[in-house]
């Protein structure tokens, strides 16, 4: 990122860090130069993601064309665009499932994610939604969020396995979120088609992500379970930073504060809704006449 950029994050954060006195805020290298704590985010630079220069091309196709992109702690950014634009290729690129041909890809200020493969960016703190929900249908809604606990995994702890009173109050806690807290003893199976979006959202939530990707999460969703989501994601904005790929423009409306438009796997055109939807360039590639 430009030492513009990095600049103003630094000033965004200047309340809440405390900066040393001989670190160009504008070098990555100074980054690189401070140790990561494990559990630990350096957001020094005021910037949960950056993007910048990516390229991806697929048997000469390219899906992501010089795309630079970055998303500030607590933000919640949508992400727009016609089919094709490279909405999930970008989603791939951030959670390692594809690598790109070139630029760099940073969590925070000093987590390089083209280093990690899939598992690795999920434990480091990005979580990740598709569209079609997937969770254990047989078990409960109690049961899908005590497996999703960030626990070990192993033969012998899952076997002798038992709740604190810390993990109990989380779980609790999350089931209020997600508008579950009335069917925590019924079965996945059993749920809505919004429901089980809200509880696998809520299983995300209980490995404590710090950046969640949701792709098209109201798809398929009733109007009423579209305001319940819509609420969802405002109350989680703040506590977590969430990049939401969707095609509903009111949905957008009622969460958004900022929206990013790809075309061609590049950024067309980024501001508040109404910003993006007066822009002619978006009329005319992707909201019409």
């Amino acid at each position: 990122m430009t030492p513009d950029l990095f600049e103003e994050g630094a000033q965004r954060l200047a309340s809440q860090h405390t900066q040393s006195s001989d670190m160009n805020s504008g070098d990555r290298s100074a980054s690189y130069g401070r140790v990561h704590q494990p559990g630990s985010l350096d957001l020094t630079h005021g910037r949960i993601l950056y993007l910048e220069d990516v390229n991806v091309s697929f048997d000469g196709f390219k899906a992501i064309n010089n795309l630079s992109l970055d998303i500030a702690p607590g933000e919640l950014r949508c992400i727009i665009g016609p089919n094709g634009a490279g909405k999930t290729t970008l989603m791939d690129i951030i959670t390692g499932k594809t690598k790109p041909d070139s630029g760099q890809v940073f969590f925070g200020s000093t987590i390089d994610l083209l280093r990690y493969n899939e598992p690795q960016i999920a434990q480091l703190g990005i979580g990740r939604k598709f569209q079609k929900p997937t969770v254990f249908e047989n078990l409960s809604v109690f049961e899908n969020l005590e497996l999703a606990l960030k626990t070990h995994k192993g033969v012998w702890p899952s076997m002798f396995f038992k709740l604190t009173g810390q993990q109990r109050d989380r779980l609790l806690e999350v089931l209020e979120t997600i508008h579950l807290k009335n069917s925590v003893k019924d079965l996945a199976g059993q749920l809505s088609h919004g429901q089980k979006q809200w509880l696998e959202i809520g299983m995300l939530l209980m490995q404590d992500p710090q950046l969640l990707l949701l792709d098209e999460p109201v798809a398929g969703m009733t109007d009423f379970e579209t305001e319940g989501t819509a609420e969802l994601f405002i109350s989680l904005k703040g506590k977590h930073s969430l990049m939401v790929v969707e095609h509903d423009m009111h949905f957008i409306e009622r969460i958004g504060d900022i929206v990013t438009v790809l075309c061609d796997g590049s950024v067309l055109a980024q501001g508040s809704l109404a910003q993006v939807q007066a822009d002619e360039r978006v009329i005319e590639v992707y909201l019409g006449r």
